[in-house]
């Protein structure tokens, strides 16, 4: 509360200054429809037996691309979907540097992490017994989205024009820590950051906004963005011309309160909506440049696997889940000749000047990692988004992998590991952090 009141008071010192300074700022903006022309498996829930039967409302990708006075350029790309692979979004970069110069380590692709959007190849592979012929439906989605992604982030380069960023924050109370189902006094972050895009005539073109909590209040058999979804329609009809964008937090251990209708999606996106108009409403303190962008990558290390002998024993035993698991890594032992050991865990770095520095951090996070982070870097102001780049597998937080559970490791058989991860992962991730900011 404290630092939302220091924004606010910044904000009525610096407003005029930030119409002023347009010119700092070029920024292109684009949307693609992503909705799968073909009702095809829904992602999210391995408890559902049959692909999507229609459509709440369509699933959008979304892009800013921000261009500083030096030239210096990254991308923000938003997506109303369960996840993405390593894989799919460093084919993405590659096909969008050839096209725009963009590298990929300027690209960051965040999703909102909808369990009503389709399941995307190869992202929690194990959690889905598809037939052949919903199998082919995946792929030729997989190899759509691509293009799309592509497209987006391409049109958005294109488009670039004068405009000025304004920072603020404001909150959202439906979250709540769901470790051990529900969680009322665990750890929730209940801030909603918001950046606000206005054009050289000082109207709002895009707003980029957050917050930290699964989309899980509903589980319908239809493509919906869930909360997030709604929010960003309800956004997008009270300010007519302006582009919302929704950008998940670190939200791996907190789900909506309550949840279970398409009516609470609803009210929960609306309360994030009412949020993010009293943030864009009020005096909001200027973003300058320079950019910088980084990102680095961290092995973390599983613990050791089973042997195959051992693996051997295991078949046939377990859920279906922990057989598909079995099999898979036997499969990999023969192909590969070892199981994997460690997963290459990214983070990228977004620096505003010094003004606003955005973390992004792969998988599914838990929000213990905002809290430190907001904890030793409270000598700046920072916005920490999960789900970026990839959902490869929950990311616990040392307490949450000492706890054990379905974040601290039982969720690993959904995405191919046997886990957990070793202990001391909570101080690499963080360490790379640090390394990347700039001192």
């Amino acid at each position: 509360m404290l630092r939302t009141l220091l924004f606010c008071l910044l904000g009525l010192i610096f407003s005029d200054q930030a119409e002023l300074e347009a010119g700092d700022w070029k920024v292109g903006m684009a949307r693609v429809d992503i909705t799968p022309t073909k009702k095809i498996w829904l992602g999210g829930y391995a408890s559902r037996k049959k692909p999507a039967e229609g459509t709440t409302h369509p699933l959008w990708a979304k892009t800013l691309v921000f261009e500083d006075q030096q030239g210096n350029r990254a991308a923000i790309v938003t997506t109303d979907l369960i996840g993405l692979t390593r894989e799919l979004s460093d084919a993405v970069g590659k096909r969008v540097a050839q096209k725009t110069g963009i590298t990929r380590e300027q690209i960051l692709l965040n999703c909102s992490h909808t369990h009503s959007s389709p399941v995307v190849r190869g992202c929690a592979a194990l959690a889905y017994d598809l037939s052949l012929a919903h199998q082919k439906d995946v792929d030729e989605y997989a190899k759509q989205l691509e293009d799309n992604l592509v497209k987006v982030i391409v049109q958005a380069s294109q488009t670039l024009s004068e405009a000025s960023l304004s920072y603020g924050e404001e909150r959202a109370t439906f979250a709540i820590n769901r470790r051990g189902r529900i969680n009322p006094d665990g750890p929730v972050d209940h801030t909603v950051p918001v950046l606000r895009i206005n054009d050289a005539a000082g109207n709002m073109r895009a707003v980029l906004f957050g917050y930290a909590c699964h989309n899980t209040t509903i589980a319908l058999f239809e493509y919906c963005g869930d909360y997030a979804g709604f929010a960003q329609v309800a956004l997008e009809k009270k300010y007519p011309g302006t582009m919302a964008l929704f950008m998940l937090g670190c939200g791996g251990d907190a789900n909506p309160e309550p949840r279970g209708t398409l009516a609470l999606a609803e009210q929960h996106g609306n309360s994030l909506a009412k949020a993010v108009e009293r943030a864009v409403e009020q005096p909001l303190e200027p973003i300058q440049g320079p950019l910088t962008v980084k990102m680095k990558r961290t092995d973390l290390p599983f613990v050791d696997p089973p042997s195959k002998t051992e693996l051997i024993k295991q078949q046939g035993k377990g859920d279906v889940y922990s057989q598909r698991l079995t099999k898979y890594l036997l499969n990999q032992l023969e192909q590969q000749g070892a199981i994997a050991s460690s997963y290459p865990f990214s983070v990228q770095v977004i620096e505003f000047g010094d003004d606003l520095t955005l973390i992004g951090l792969g998988g599914e996070t838990v929000i213990d990692y905002s809290i430190r982070l907001h904890e030793e870097l409270s000598d700046r102001r920072i916005w920490v988004a999960g789900y970026c780049n990839e959902v490869f597998a929950y990311v616990p937080s040392e307490r949450v992998l000492k706890e054990g559970g379905y974040e601290g490791g039982g969720a690993m058989k959904y995405f191919g590991f046997h886990g957990p991860f070793k202990p001391g992962m909570e101080d690499r991730i963080i360490q790379l952090v640090h390394s990347l900011v700039t001192p």
